[in-house]
């Protein structure tokens, strides 16, 4: 089968081709023939701390497809279910799945939107729900709104029935997002947004801040907060791996500061939360409350410019990978 993998020398990331051997599902796993893969800035961009100095590994993190192969103990899945899921090597034809991170693709949407839900939307969940608390009537404030998490996490956080402020440098991006439920856009890319923040907050601040920028705009978010407000952090696309933190407002607000990845987690504490995630979320993308915003599509074999075009910073929403045609 045909298989992107990232040679890694030197700081930079260079994507190659191969022809490899077709994966054998073991217990817990699914041979999943994959029709569309999803791009992630923090496996695409190296520097997000994903990576090590050096070596090769299969491309991509998520993706969507049908099962063609059923390995022991996997449960209710039948061959032909058509999954989305978080999986390694997902730009390939082929690519094996855990059984605990697999979810049943809802009939309404395409391969290629689903193939832009399972990492973005747990990873939204883990901020918002898991350890963000948002609660209905709370105002959410999205550095980067634009981004693909950054997207998720408004159309989420209006399923949940909070208010939703969001930065972004483009104001064409943020016209993009108004029909998405936006109640405030803030066209910005510097650390200036606070006091548009507490104007729009009745002066009360941001119950729970999403920070997908980095460290440039991390001490005016903490200015932004709330009252026992939250701050969740989940990325440096600004390669700004520094910041002040204000210990006075920490500790007289009773802020709580917080991270989102899955690099240092074992498998069984990936799969925590998706079945929480899949009774309460995936109605709202089953109903049509949640769709998922795809800014473009590519074939399999333009990987190198979808890449680029992540690279651009000209995007809103999820780039997807095309792999073969899907039902």
């Amino acid at each position: 089968m045909k298989s992107y993998w990232m040679n890694i020398s030197n700081g930079q990331g260079q994507m190659e081709l191969r022809e490899v051997d077709m994966p054998v599902p073991g217990a817990g796993q699914v041979l999943v023939k994959l029709h569309a893969a999803a791009l992630n800035r923090g496996e695409l961009i190296i520097g997000h701390g994903l990576h090590g100095k050096g070596g090769s590994k299969p491309a991509g993190m998520e993706g969507a497809g049908q099962i063609v192969q059923l390995g022991s103990e996997t449960g209710a899945w039948r061959l032909s279910d058509r999954v989305m899921g978080r999986c390694p090597g997902a730009f390939s034809e082929y690519a094996l799945m855990d059984v605990r991170e697999i979810m049943r693709v809802p009939d309404n949407l395409t391969m290629e939107q689903a193939a832009s839900i399972p990492l973005t939307f747990l990873v939204t969940y883990d901020l918002l729900v898991l350890q963000g608390h948002l609660k209905a009537d709370q105002w959410l404030l999205i550095n980067g709104v634009s981004s693909g998490v950054g997207v998720a996490s408004l159309q989420m956080a209006k399923v949940l029935g909070a208010k939703v402020i969001g930065t972004s440098g483009a104001q064409a991006k943020l016209d993009q997002l108004k029909p998405l439920g936006l109640d405030v856009g803030l066209c910005t890319r510097a650390a200036d947004f606070h006091q548009a923040v507490l104007q729009a907050t009745d002066q009360k601040g941001a119950n729970l801040v999403v920070n997908t920028v980095g460290g440039s705009v991390f001490a005016e978010s903490m200015r932004c907060m709330a009252f026992q407000g939250r701050l969740g952090f989940v990325g440096y696309v600004d390669n700004t791996l520094n910041a002040t933190i204000d210990l006075e407002a920490l500790h007289a607000k009773r802020l709580c500061l917080y991270g989102v990845s899955n690099k240092n987690r074992t498998p069984a504490q990936r799969a925590d939360g998706i079945a929480q995630f899949a009774a309460q979320i995936l109605p709202a993308f089953a109903d049509g409350r949640i769709q998922p915003l795809l800014d473009q599509v590519f074939d399999f074999d333009q990987l190198a410019q979808a890449k680029a075009h992540m690279e651009s910073n000209q995007h809103t929403g999820k780039i997807v990978l095309r792999i073969t045609s899907g039902a």
